[in-house]
């Protein structure tokens, strides 16, 4: 069995191992991370052989810690990294290179048909019907996108929302509320077969799928990383938050994940709390007393316009793990529309939790 893991933050982690009896067998630990002293290695695998296969990540990395000489010292590497690689081989799960990536991105829709589209593209993708798929979106009109659970009337003000001419949306995923305009905005979905994230906690798939971004990131001069559970943050603040939705497959099994990311690129601030109810207590539990801390706009950083920024992030991935361009299929724009009508675009759905 063989499994690899890349560190947020660090270097990859390979896994080659058998199971034998309910317990590893044969297990070899590489990769291109950095560890001393040289023997370290060879506790990792120790630690690691006859370990019962139905250890957890937790269980495996205290194997790991236990062994480890006292002068041990990792860069890139984590005894955790080492253990989720394990947890991966055993899932048998696969890599971003198994796949032929695919491209979405079109012109401008709205707020209601991008939700539509997230669901129908990740439910393609988990039917088998769609390679997994990276789409790009462009907003034709401002928006607040609300998160599966929240209370509008708690995370919207109407008045706010009328005197912008905002649209007011429910995603499927959970987290919490997003301003979008369309100039201000880069937002991306990936749509992913489960076995990408096989083996992987829930929090553990966030970094994991958001990992390309910071490398594209770094491509353009700008050091982030993953701040758990689901931001992307600077040495001067957050730019990016993520959420995700799991969708089974037509057989009732794992099917795929749906991860999408919301960056700000040059955001009002004074428009956002127009029409966002953000409460004292997230401003406490993120550290700060003021919103327009939390807002650092990618324009500011990079010093490029918004396309560029998105063509270079385009690019990253192209190069990491190829892509070709697609489309959004005749049938699939026609169930969209259809989730528009009937669910995206409904009071109802908007409201489901008031």
């Amino acid at each position: 069995m063989h499994g690899e893991y890349k560190v947020p933050g660090g270097k990859l982690v390979v896994v080659d191992l058998d199971v034998r009896g309910g317990a590893l067998r044969d297990v070899r630990v590489a990769g291109d991370f950095f560890l001393e002293p040289d023997e370290a290695i060879l506790a990792i695998d120790a630690a690691l052989e006859g370990a019962p296969a139905t250890t957890d990540t937790v269980g495996l990395a205290a194997r790991i810690d236990a062994a480890l000489p006292e002068s041990t010292v990792m860069l890139g590497l984590t005894s955790e990294g080492v253990a989720v690689a394990v947890r991966r081989a055993l899932a048998h799960a696969t890599e971003w290179s198994d796949y032929d990536w695919q491209l979405i991105h079109d012109a401008p829709q709205s707020p209601a048909l991008h939700m539509a589209l997230d669901e129908v593209i990740t439910a393609e993708v988990a039917a088998g019907r769609r390679p997994p798929t990276l789409r790009v979106w462009e907003w034709d009109s401002p928006a607040v996108i609300i998160g599966s659970f929240q209370s509008l009337r708690n995370e919207v003000d109407p008045a706010g929302v009328d005197r912008h001419g905002v649209t007011v949306v429910r995603r499927v995923s959970g987290g919490g509320a997003m301003f979008a305009e369309p100039s201000s905005t880069i937002t991306y979905s990936l749509a992913v077969p489960h076995s990408l994230v096989s083996g992987l906690s829930f929090a553990d798939s966030y970094a994991y799928l958001d990992d390309w971004v910071l490398e594209a990131l770094g491509d353009m001069g700008i050091k982030a990383w993953y701040q758990p559970l689901n931001d992307i943050a600077t040495e001067v603040g957050k730019i990016a938050g993520a959420a995700q939705k799991r969708v089974v497959g037509p057989d009732g099994g794992p099917g795929a994940v749906l991860h999408h990311v919301t960056m700000s690129y040059d955001i009002d601030a004074d428009k956002m709390l127009d029409v966002l109810r953000i409460g004292k207590e997230k401003m406490s539990d993120k550290g700060t007393k003021s919103a327009k801390k939390r807002v650092d706009p990618l324009r500011r950083q990079t010093g490029l316009p918004r396309q560029a920024v998105i063509e270079r992030m385009i690019e990253s991935f192209r190069n990491r793990h190829g892509l070709t361009q697609g489309e959004v299929t005749p049938q699939e724009l026609a169930r969209a529309e259809e989730l528009v009508r009937t669910k995206f675009g409904t009071a109802e759905w908007t409201a489901r939790v008031p």
